[in-house]
């Protein structure tokens, strides 16, 4: 009966996580859109179109371009790159455009200026679907690994997060201060908070140590090569490094590895498929957030 009651208890956990996820999934491509700014400019406040874009949560979609109003879109039409980044240190790579959406300067063909925009044309970021759907499948993961221990709050609230970051990083080769450096000190101080719960399965000094142990390895890193390990993954580390930190040592080598690994493959793919060479810079950030969250899966699972 017992055990029943605790599968019962972790399945609710699961299916919740999962909800969670999703609707805070869906509320990222707004963000993703305004931190997708090219580097050495502010983050964006206007669709393609020239419309302002109010808040930072919801879909990326302007009712205004949907309307077929017309906006100032000779300074968001073009395409953009960027080039070395004060907060990811990598560059973009050419024929890559800054923009997260559709570009508004330009006019389609078969459609004379000043006509109506097609509903089409109003979404300007990231489609709402498959950030809500990765978000809901990392949060259930965690959930299911975690299960009920008090620490689950805090990967489901940290989860979101890591998303965004992914998806900016993959998108501008970016990581946003505003977004790695509270998510390190939320993490911290989350899992202190955590630490207070009976129940728990990690320790807070572990992962205070963590962070400091990773983002010296990343700064390390970033020192020797600038060229391939940007500022930003040395910040984002930080944040890493305490979660992996909490379920132990074994767990932040576990998550640091795997972290590396996925990248190298990636990168191997590419030279294989003759899309990239030996000097081409990829966003390592996804494969940092990726790399935690397989070491905090394990890490779970094994406390």
């Amino acid at each position: 009966m017992s055990t029943a009651t605790g599968l019962d208890s972790d399945l609710v956990v699961v299916l919740v996580a999962a909800l969670w996820g999703a609707a805070t999934g869906a509320l990222l491509p707004r963000a993703a859109y305004r931190f997708s700014a090219p580097s050495g400019e502010a983050w964006r406040e206007r669709c393609p179109g020239g419309h302002p874009v109010r808040g930072w949560l919801g879909r990326a979609r302007c009712g205004q371009c949907a309307a077929g109003e017309s906006g100032h879109s000779g300074e968001f039409g073009r395409s953009e790159q960027s080039g070395r980044s004060g907060e990811s240190g990598r560059s973009e790579q050419p024929g890559h455009s800054g923009e997260s959406g559709h570009s508004g300067g330009s006019h389609r063909p078969g459609r004379e200026p000043g006509q109506p925009r097609r509903s089409a044309d109003a979404r300007y970021g990231p489609r709402t679907a498959p950030l809500a759907l990765v978000t809901a499948l990392v949060c259930a993961a965690l959930a299911a690994a975690a299960g009920t221990r008090p620490e689950v709050a805090v990967w489901l609230l940290l989860a979101p997060v890591g998303v965004l970051l992914a998806a900016v990083d993959l998108k501008v080769r970016r990581l946003p201060d505003p977004l790695t450096l509270p998510l390190a000190g939320a993490a911290l101080v989350l899992l202190g908070l955590a630490a207070l719960v009976p129940e728990h399965a990690g320790e807070w000094s572990t992962a205070l140590l963590g962070a400091l142990v990773l983002g010296a390895g990343y700064l390390v890193l970033f020192l020797v090569n600038p060229a391939g390990m940007g500022f930003g993954d040395v910040k984002l580390a930080l944040a890493a490094g305490a979660a992996l930190g909490w379920y132990g040592w074994p767990t932040l080598m576990l998550g640091t590895f795997a972290g590396f690994l996925l990248g190298a493959l990636y990168g191997g793919a590419l030279l294989v498929a003759r899309r990239a060479d030996r000097k081409t810079a990829i966003p390592f950030g996804p494969f940092l957030v990726a790399g935690a969250f397989l070491g905090i899966l394990a890490g779970a699972y094994a406390a």
